[in-house]
């Protein structure tokens, strides 16, 4: 079958910014795909792209087989966009958001009472139906803002940094619903800063950074792509990290500094040994994750700001 989207060359600018430079990638029907990179890599200008919401500078992006610059009212049709920002109207209650959203697909009244009435319970928020949304927990407003993307049954639901600001609890509440929807055949493209969430969701992702992307595919596969099955964490007080970072050399294929740590890619056999001589020093073997390719590939670690 053909990508539920495709983009070859896509470019977004804003004036002389180049927020997406030219990326390419698929996305196949009934995958989580995800885009994971820190605040500024272009994650979100993509996803507007997809959501026809900001048009294309140059390249071409599909959906569904339709152009997103000559056919935005079909894909947005087919389409459950849940956005970063909290955009729920505060002068209706929880069921009258949904409701009113139901109108822009034109679904009739009844119809868009029951599917509100499903949304809500598949959201774990029935009991909120008639709740002021100034009312909600954080948590609750961002499963609302899933809910009311549900309500015309979407092919591919984009979701821009789902998780933000939830509690562990909640963020997977969220994961566990996503998980369910995936199993049902709805079709995912999921933007992320968190490594946990993209490892956990997505079937496959791209690594972005200042708009490109630097590497794609199965989480598990980059990982190994770039590591071994062990890296070596070294924590050093500040003022020893320049002596690590001197015993170390020419012992390692790479050193990602974390900040407060640094881990070792490729180290021999005697660099534990030789770190744990550092009165500070406090030395871990563990399997490398996705952060760690992260750090490998744009030198800097994954954040929300």
């Amino acid at each position: 079958m053909p990508p539920v989207i495709e983009a070859k060359g896509l470019v977004k600018r804003y004036g002389e910014f180049t927020a997406v430079d030219g990326i390419d990638f698929a996305v196949e029907e009934g995958e989580c795909f995800g885009l994971l990179g820190s605040n500024g890599a272009g994650k979100t200008s993509t996803i507007r792209m997809i959501g026809c919401v900001s048009p294309v500078s140059e390249g071409e992006l599909r959906v569904a087989g339709h152009n997103v610059s000559t056919e935005g009212r079909a894909i947005k049709a087919l389409l459950g966009v849940v956005p970063q920002e909290d955009n729920l109207d505060e002068d209706l209650d929880v069921l009258q958001n949904l409701l009113v959203h139901a109108r822009y697909f034109g679904i009739s009244s009844d119809e868009a009472r029951r599917r509100a009435s499903e949304a809500l319970e598949f959201m774990e928020l029935t009991d909120r139906a008639r709740s002021p949304i100034d009312e909600l927990s954080g948590g609750m407003r961002r499963r609302l803002l899933i809910a009311r993307a549900l309500i015309n049954r979407p092919r591919v639901l984009v979701l821009d940094e789902p998780t933000t600001g939830l509690d562990p609890h909640g963020r997977h509440l969220v994961w566990e619903r996503l998980h369910l929807l995936k199993s049902q055949g709805t079709t995912m493209v999921l933007s992320t800063h968190a490594m946990d969430e993209a490892t956990h969701l997505c079937d496959r992702l791209a690594i972005m950074e200042e708009g490109r992307i630097l590497a794609h595919g199965p989480p598990r596969e980059l990982v190994a792509s770039h590591f071994g099955e062990e890296v070596v964490e070294v924590r050093v007080a500040p003022w020893e990290k320049e002596k690590a970072l001197a015993m170390v050399a020419g012992r390692v294929e790479h050193v990602a500094d974390h900040g407060d740590a640094l881990v070792l890619i490729g180290a021999d056999g005697h660099v534990p040994d030789l770190v744990r001589s550092l009165d500070s020093a406090v030395v871990v073997r563990r399997p490398p994750n996705l952060e760690d390719v992260f750090l490998v590939l744009t030198g800097k670690g994954l954040s929300s700001e």
